[in-house]
């Protein structure tokens, strides 16, 4: 008895384990291949096949597969982002900004399309017309907290801190969990030497995320501008129990426990911080600052020796 032909469904099935499982992608490509000669109008076949032809940089065939999804699904508002994103590849950008914009007007709150639009903007160094998109963005869905924060980026990358901070404060009035706006925000405030300021936002990140390294060393760097040495030493201490490879973190930490040194001296901790020294310049011998900083703890050292008659 002959055994029974697979279906469209099952030939699907079979390219889909063999692209997302086994990693096999030409027994992938013969399967969807079968499915669709079975069933033309099996439309993930066709995304799948595109998707695969797109990794592997052959354009003109992805294309070939987003187009046909276009036209058994005409409101298929990915379909569109997909030949979009081909078209970027191929540097076609006006034929993709064309396919972006048909995305909104199946769906003018499609999110991936703006951004996609402002990508292509400013890769053209259209600024100003970045800009216009996400306030369209924030026109069309004003609760939205990604456009804010994608405006506030445009606006951070060209400079206009002043527009940047009350975008990314409006951002995080939509969603106060928001960690890329809070650490942005924390950033410009010290760039705008508001040390307070940036302090609250980046508590409020370890606060959510205590495993973000970046933003203990920027609280440690906060106390140390306003005098608190013991708390910086303990943001420093803290973001390299985190991630013990940091060099910057390192030496920030290393000079520090060296100005309580000086101030009670204490052999062990000497030996700690020149531990911690070495390590700095044994990652990078170019590092400056650790280098003279060993030297000048050498220099100190020797004196102390001197004048203890050892």
């Amino acid at each position: 008895m002959a055994a029974a032909k697979k279906t469209a469904q099952q030939w699907f099935l079979e390219a889909y384990h063999h692209h997302l499982l086994e990693q096999s992608i030409d027994k992938a490509i013969k399967a969807y291949k079968k499915c669709i000669q079975l069933d033309p109008a099996y439309t993930d076949a066709y995304v799948n096949l595109g998707l695969i032809h797109l990794k592997r940089e052959q354009y003109d065939k992805a294309l070939q597969y987003f187009a046909r999804v276009t036209q058994l699904e005409p409101d298929n508002i990915e379909a569109y982002i997909n030949l979009g994103y081909a078209y970027e590849k191929m540097d076609r950008f006006g034929s993709a900004k064309q396919m972006y914009e048909h995305s909104l007007k199946i769906d003018p709150r499609h999110m991936e399309a703006f951004i996609n639009l402002a990508n292509i903007a400013e890769m053209q160094a259209d600024y100003n017309g970045a800009i216009d998109l996400w306030k369209k963005a924030i026109e069309v869905d004003p609760n939205a907290a990604q456009p804010h924060f994608f405006l506030a980026s445009t606006y951070d990358r060209h400079d206009m801190f002043d527009e940047a901070i009350e975008e990314y404060r409006q951002t995080l009035a939509i969603d106060p969990h928001h960690l890329k706006a809070l650490f942005n925000l924390g950033r410009l405030y010290i760039q705008q030497g508001e040390p307070r300021k940036a302090f609250d936002a980046f508590a409020r990140i370890v606060e959510l995320n205590g495993d973000n390294t970046a933003a203990w060393n920027y609280l440690g760097y906060i106390y140390e501008t306003l005098g608190s040495i013991e708390h910086a030493i303990f943001a420093y201490s803290n973001s390299l129990i985190i991630n013990n490879y940091q060099e910057d973190a390192h030496y920030n930490l290393a000079r520090l426990q060296y100005l309580q040194y000086r101030s009670r001296p204490d052999p062990a901790m000497l030996e700690g911080i020149k531990s911690r020294l070495l390590y700095v310049t044994s990652v990078n011998p170019k590092h400056r600052e650790a280098r003279q900083l060993l030297g000048m703890i050498q220099l100190h050292r020797t004196r102390e020796q001197k004048e203890n008659g050892e």
